[in-house]
């Protein structure tokens, strides 16, 4: 069974904090995405996950709140390979327009996919 328990979520300022300054940027559209990898040899851990949809985006919240939850349910439904790489990862919204939720799950596959490759690119140096 596949959840998103609290476990799994990037909670604290200082943790959130290091994450943006320390972390590695990419871009899938619709996501902008900040990423800390573990350095190799790091036992393995629970991938920590924040979803952010913003209010200069989406005046309403019931939209952000729409979208956060489509984005945590692509995620939930497509961690199985990145859930004990010991990641902390942070999904951003970037796209003025709400998309569908199929259009999501397939951002976010191509996103996982990605980080998966920079994380071994990271290990290559």
């Amino acid at each position: 069974m596949r959840t998103f328990p609290k476990i799994e979520k990037l909670c604290g300022q200082l943790r959130i904090k290091a994450l943006y300054q320390e972390g590695r940027k990419l871009t899938v559209w619709p996501f902008r995405i900040h990423c800390r990898f573990p350095e190799k040899g790091t036992p393995p851990s629970e991938t920590k996950v924040l979803i952010w949809a913003p209010k200069s985006l989406f005046k309403h919240a019931v939209d952000r709140n729409r979208m956060r939850r489509l984005m945590r349910e692509a995620y939930r439904l497509n961690k199985d390979e990145v859930e004990q790489r010991g990641w902390e990862v942070s999904f951003n919204y970037m796209d003025k327009e709400q998309q569908s939720f199929q259009q999501l799950e397939k951002a976010m596959k191509r996103a996982l996919k990605r980080l998966v490759e920079e994380e071994e690119k990271q290990w290559e140096k």
